[in-house]
């Protein structure tokens, strides 16, 4: 793996997008053409919320040659992470050994309103993590991936170090030469970088989260096959 680069230095390396059903229409086809490796799309949220998009966006992405993976928003006050995991490996979040398709990703972040930590103590947040990572793997064979901010992690969870050897890392980090780090992971193992939420990609109107992939065209694949 390498060490941190800036979004500018990376370039070289795969670069990606995030994508929800907030970019409305999405010509995949353009956004291959434009240099886009691969995607992370949303699917689910909660035990109830699927993202309308989502059976529009996965399968274009697919033909298009995006390495795709679905994403699901956490509610750890909603319901147990077991029946979480659940609701998103049976809604788009499974895995196949496809050439792409990525594991997929837990979104761990403050919701849109409310309690920042989902009124769950340090203890239960790490509980509840592990449920849901317990059960993702049963469901699929694989290590989901957590996204997530240094700042979140480390207040919601205790600076919890448990992880750091389990899930490939996606960190949040905008407008900086290098991302900050949530507790347990270092320069050489985040796996994915969001460094921006206002990109520009042709084939998507508007706004767009960007990414950065920590290695090399190869270690994509390797992450995408579980190889």
């Amino acid at each position: 793996m390498l060490a941190v680069a800036s979004p500018a230095s990376a370039q070289s390396n795969p670069i990606g997008i995030d994508v929800s059903h907030y970019q409305g229409s999405i010509n995949w086809t353009s956004v291959k053409n434009a240099g886009i490796d691969f995607a992370y799309i949303k699917a689910t949220e909660g035990t109830t919320y699927l993202d309308p998009r989502f059976d529009t966006n996965y399968p274009a992405a697919y033909h298009a040659g995006v390495i795709r993976g679905a994403y699901h928003f956490a509610r750890p006050s909603s319901s147990s992470g077991a029946a979480q995991a659940n609701f998103f490996a049976s809604n788009g979040g499974a895995w196949s050994a496809d050439n792409l398709t990525l594991p997929g990703a837990l979104d761990l972040e403050a919701p849109p309103s409310g309690a920042r930590c989902y009124g769950l103590s340090t203890t239960q947040m790490r509980n509840w993590i592990t449920d849901f990572y317990n059960t993702y793997k049963s469901r699929t064979g694989r290590d989901m991936v957590i996204y997530t901010t240094a700042s979140w992690w480390n207040s919601c969870t205790g600076s919890w170090t448990g992880m750091a050897s389990k899930s490939p890392l996606w960190v949040a980090h905008w407008g900086v030469s290098s991302p900050s780090l949530p507790a347990g992971w270092n320069n050489t193992t985040w796996t994915f970088w969001q460094y921006t939420s206002t990109g520009s990609v042709s084939g998507i109107a508007g706004n767009v989260d960007r990414n950065n992939f920590n290695g090399s065209q190869a270690r994509l694949l390797a992450l995408a096959n579980n190889t």
